[in-house]
């Protein structure tokens, strides 16, 4: 049984990046210095499990000016296409709107672009790139 929660105990928290390392580390090829940062310290972490499994990951900031900044959402891949991203998103959004932000942004790496806007993102900025891959800003009103 598959089930989100908010990451409260420091194994939780470590689960959520054990599925890090294994989407952006081992599968995308982010140096693990720059995918494990400083910022994992005051960010809010979320996990999901197949039973005991992790299995999908985010993090929200409050980076000001009623501003939550969701970063490092993933799921493994033998889990996509069932809706856990778009769940994991539900979720942090509630935090968001429980904490009183009231806009979630992101940098959403390009081919993730569309799954984003069918949750209600829209692009804000150009093309860039972050740790050798192309992003662009996104966010949303919540």
């Amino acid at each position: 049984m598959v089930s989100l929660k908010l990451a409260s105990t420091e194994t939780e928290r470590e689960d959520a990046f054990t599925v890090r390392k294994a989407v952006f580390v081992e599968e995308q090829g982010v140096p693990i210095h720059i995918e494990l940062d400083d910022l994992d310290q005051e960010a809010v972490h979320f996990i999901a499990y197949d039973g005991e499994q992790p299995i999908a990951a985010g993090r929200i900031r409050d980076i000001g000016d009623g501003v939550g900044k969701v970063e490092r959402v993933c799921v493994l891949p033998e889990y996509r296409g069932r809706r856990l991203g778009q769940q994991m998103m539900v979720m942090l959004e509630e935090h968001a709107r429980k904490v009183g932000l009231s806009k979630i942004r992101l940098n959403a790496q390009n081919h993730a672009v569309p799954f984003y806007e069918k949750i209600g993102y829209s692009v804000t900025s150009p093309e860039f790139m972050d740790a050798g891959i192309p992003h662009r800003v996104m966010e949303k009103p919540i």
